[in-house]
């Protein structure tokens, strides 16, 4: 356990069962309790979907969601014993919309976005509560970081760099991730904390779209917004 600034950091590999039953032991054994867990872990991925073994895919898939299912079961015993509890679960505006060459990101946090809503009806009545953060587009270095395709295509060439582009500038002009930390706060702290949350006006404002264009609109929205052809 290292200190700095006030916070106490400890390591943690959400890959890894042992790694992720000590982690919240050391936590319980300091404070007696775990009244918020903030799943933030993950990865991002550039490529067609028909891009990526499946061998690749379970490893994004055990970072994204089952890391967000290891520490959940790791933490909800001492919540459900407390009678109270948040875990806020990190999730992305390709939670709910698809996004092109993002395809196995996105299927995570579709993913996550399922699991979420469904654990939040299993465990409300312990007290506890599953809470959705979809961020947009945010200004950090996320995409520099993207698992790349390990069987990459030529077809797929020109879309994926357009995809890159698209990404970097986006991100370029995303919110600041400052954004994002407030929206968690806000859901930690909700006494009435709505299921889910966007975070950054990007996110607010697709979502608004999405809620209320009819779906070939709205497929047009998609292709503008990353730059692929009618």
């Amino acid at each position: 356990m290292r200190r700095r600034a006030g916070v106490e950091y400890l390591d943690l590999d959400v890959t890894a069962d042992e790694s992720v039953a000590v982690a919240v032991k050391q936590v319980i054994d300091r404070f007696g309790r775990v009244d918020v867990l903030v799943n933030n872990a993950g990865v991002g991925t550039s490529g067609a979907a028909e891009e990526f073994s499946a061998a690749q895919s379970q490893d994004v898939f055990d970072i994204n969601v089952f890391g967000v299912m290891r520490m959940t079961n790791a933490v909800l015993p001492q919540m459900r014993a407390q009678r109270s509890g948040r875990i806020i679960n990190v999730s992305s505006l390709s939670g709910f919309v698809p996004s092109p060459f993002m395809s196995l990101y996105v299927a995570t946090k579709h993913a996550v976005e399922g699991y979420s809503q469904s654990l939040d009806h299993e465990v409300r009545e312990y007290g506890v509560r599953v809470l959705l953060v979809e961020p947009g587009p945010i200004n950090t270095p996320f995409g520099d970081h993207s698992v790349q395709a390990d069987t990459p295509l030529p077809l797929y060439t020109a879309g994926r760099a357009n995809y890159e582009e698209v990404l970097a500038k986006n991100a370029k002009s995303g919110d600041d991730p400052a954004v994002v930390a407030e929206v968690i706060v806000a859901a930690a702290a909700d006494r009435n904390p709505k299921l889910r949350r966007t975070a950054g006006s990007t996110a607010a404002r697709i979502s608004a779209v999405h809620r209320v264009a009819p779906a070939r609109a709205f497929d047009r929205v998609i292709r503008r917004f990353n730059r692929m052809p009618n």
